[in-house]
This record gives C-alpha cells, sequence and structure tokens, in this order.
C-alpha cells in the first residue's frame, strides 16, 4: 500500500500558539522518518517597508531568531529540518505557494491564533484560509494535540467521495500501525440501510489491506455525531473531508468541517476532496 505521508509542510509563525503544530509536525517527521520542510510566514509589502522600515528589520531580527530555535529544536528532535522564510501580503497565501512549490502532500498547521473576531467559529482565520486553498490535505492541531496513538476515525458520507476518504483514511492507519474506526451519519432512520451497507463494504475493504477495522451508523446532526464518536471509539486522530465551499469564493471553510476543527483536542486531518476529482472522473 502506497504511504499516505511522504511530503510534509509546517507552516508555523513559531508563536505560543504554534506549540502543538511543531511538536506533532516533529513527531510525525520523525515517525514516519521524513525529512520536515517548514514555512514561517512574514507579512511583508513595499509600502509597509518604506513607511515603517525599522519596524521592519525588527520582523526579520524575530524571524531569524525563530528560524534558530526551530532549527534547534528540530535537531534535538532527529529531524531533517529545512525552514524557509517566505514573505507576502497575506499569510495563508504565502503558505498555500509554498506548498504548491514543495508538492507537499499534508500541511501541519495551528488550528488558531489570537482570539479575533472569529472566536466565535472557534478555528482562527488563518487556519481556515489554508484549508479553503490548499493544494493538498491539511492537518489542524491544537495547542494541546499529541502524535496520535490509539485509533483512527474516519468520518465519511455514502458518496464516491466518501468512498475515497475512507480508502486514504484507510492508507493513514496502515502506515501508522493503528485500528481504524469509520463513522457514517444520516439524518433519518430511513436512510441507515444504505449507510450500513457503505460501512460493511469499507470495513471489508479496510480488513482486506490489513488493519484492524470497525464501524457503525449514526443518526443526528453530523459534527455531534463524529464527537461523540471519537469519544465511543477513544480516537485520537480524525480524518475527514471538506466539502470545500470557500473555493467557489467564500472565505472560510464552513460546515461540518468547521466545527469538527474548531470543537476536537484531537488533531483533524481535513482531506482536500478536489484531490480526488480526477481518481473518480
Amino acid at each position: 500500500m502506497a504511504q499516505f505521508f511522504t511530503r510534509l509542510l509546517l507552516a508555523t509563525e513559531h508563536s505560543e500558539f504554534d506549540s502543538g503544530a511543531e511538536v506533532m509536525a516533529f513527531a510525525l517527521a520523525q515517525r514516519c522518518q521524513l525529512p520536515l520542510a517548514t514555512v514561517l510566514p512574514l507579512v511583508s509589502n513595499p509600502e509597509y517597508k518604506d513607511i515603517a522600515s525599522k519596524v521592519a528589520a525588527r520582523a526579520e531580527q524575530e524571524a531569524a531568531a525563530k528560524i534558530a530555535q526551530l532549527r534547534e529544536q528540530a535537531q534535538a528532535a532527529g529531524v531533517s529540518i529545512d525552514v524557509h522564510l517566505r514573505r507576502g501580503e497575506e499569510s495563508y497565501r504565502v503558505i498555500v505557494d509554498e506548498a504548491t512549490a514543495q508538492g507537499s502532500d499534508v500541511i501541519i498547521i495551528r488550528r488558531r491564533g489570537k482570539r479575533s473576531f472569529l472566536a466565535n467559529l472557534m478555528v482562527g482565520e488563518l487556519a481556515s484560509k489554508v484549508v479553503a486553498h490548499a493544494p493538498c490535505h491539511v492537518l489542524i492541531v491544537s495547542r494541546e494535540a499529541r502524535m496520535w496513538q490509539q485509533r483512527v476515525l474516519v468520518a465519511a458520507e455514502a458518496t464516491a467521495q466518501g468512498r475515497q476518504v475512507v480508502v486514504t483514511a484507510i492508507a493513514v492507519a496502515a502506515q501508522c500501525g493503528l485500528p481504524l474506526h469509520l463513522v457514517t451519519v444520516v439524518a433519518t432512520e430511513a436512510l441507515r440501510a444504505q449507510a450500513d451497507a457503505f460501512v460493511i463494504e469499507k470495513i471489508k475493504q479496510a480488513q482486506a489491506q490489513g488493519v484492524v477495522a470497525r464501524g457503525e451508523v449514526r443518526v443526528g446532526k453530523p459534527y455531534k455525531e463524529i464527537l461523540a464518536a471519537r469519544v465511543a471509539s477513544q480516537a485520537d486522530l480524525i480524518v475527514m473531508g471538506s466539502r470545500g465551499e470557500a473555493r467557489l469564493g467564500r472565505a472560510l471553510v464552513g460546515g461540518v468541517a468547521q466545527k469538527v476543527m474548531g470543537l476536537s483536542e484531537h488533531p483533524v486531518l481535513v482531506l482536500n476532496l478536489l484531490k480526488f476529482q480526477g481518481l473518480l472522473s
């Protein structure tokens, strides 16, 4: 089976809010024996440099110090790190462009930074915009999260894209040597039969690939049932897709993924469903 994690990109401003994402990235790189590409975005534009040159110079010095600290931490963790300082007018765009240039398959990023007008959404603007525009999958990490060790929970619907989400989650579980728990949430009992058939099919597929797996169908609000299934299964990684509403012009990811990302203290791997379109067409 092909490895899922092959080209990691840590996106960090090396602030107190990024500590969980950094710990996760180092642990994942170490566990998978992979080098860790890292991008540190620095908001900068010509007008800013002309008007506040001293402030810009101080920001450059602080960034250099952060890069040195990241390299020291990576060395202590036994991780090969390649840190790039990238300047741009918007941090999320810098990260997305770096992921494109690197050919990354996963961006690792903090869930949120300082509280702002988006605080009620529980996911920071940076993370939301990166998920919305990234060319790859995104691993959202809270400050408290640590490397998963127990079980992978995959939330998927009985659709073509849902099937690909499960296939991807099986690859993650296999690479990490962990069991898999599949949950499918439906709005009414009338939809249970189709969902049951989907779960049975995908559990057999996982087992055929050597992954210990089980699954269930729940009825209710998707984000609530997904989080409840995580607790019941004792999973410490959630894998799910985003419908990508923001790709149609909105600034942020909405819906189920947004709520799960915001409420889960465990890492959430949000899959870029656009990557699956070519596979499904």
